[in-house]
């Protein structure tokens, strides 16, 4: 449903749309990722919430350091889903 969101939205983007402004979409998507991920890997202690997902950080005692990396995972489900659409 997400997916379906962003490509209705990409779809609005002007269709000549130049190379070098993909590239630094591309770019800063990538950026936001890896931000994302190092983040998640800070909060969490360890890289184990690549391989199990959302339940690592569900399952984190402190609540300061759970909501942190709530914020990013969710960054990095949108970055994946606009990803995604971009094809």
């Amino acid at each position: 449903m997400r997916v379906y969101y962003y490509q209705k939205l990409l779809w609005r983007l002007p269709k000549a749309m130049a190379i070098a402004q993909i590239k630094n979409l591309q770019r800063r998507l990538a950026n936001l990722e890896e931000e994302a991920e190092a983040e998640l890997n800070r909060a969490c202690g360890h890289e184990l919430w690549q391989s199990v997902g959302f339940d690592a950080l569900d399952s984190m005692e402190d609540p300061d350091r759970r909501a942190r990396a709530n914020y990013y995972y969710g960054q990095l489900q949108t970055v994946r889903e606009l990803r995604e659409a971009l094809g």
